[in-house]
């Protein structure tokens, strides 16, 4: 007699048979060109704010202003640390969906 603990983990163990296809619903292309304009425009914003940034922190630094020098900084760091993330985002997103696929 099996115990009933068990046989819920066999259930939880059920391998569906669900992987991405391409292809599969119509409407692909247009998510992905939207995905590429989105990422397109925050990369734009990134760069924007990292120059924003910058003239903040040499203007924090020439005029005395600690506090907005530090600000500045935060803001260079953050902004180049977004436009990092929107660079590598596709192969981030590959890298773990490959991962995944590995569980068995």
């Amino acid at each position: 007699m099996t115990p009933p603990l068990y046989d819920q983990f066999v259930h939880l163990a059920f391998d569906p048979g669900i992987s991405p296809k391409s292809g599969g619903l119509p409407g692909l292309d247009v998510l992905r060109t939207v995905v590429s304009s989105l990422n397109l425009f925050c990369i734009v914003g990134a760069v924007g704010a990292l120059a924003l940034s910058l003239g903040v922190w040499a203007w924090g630094h020439h005029t005395g202003g600690h506090q907005a020098e530090a600000n500045g900084k935060k803001g260079a760091m953050t902004s180049a640390g977004v436009a990092i993330g929107l660079g590598a985002a596709n192969g981030i997103v590959a890298f773990f969906s490959a991962l995944g696929s590995q569980v068995r």
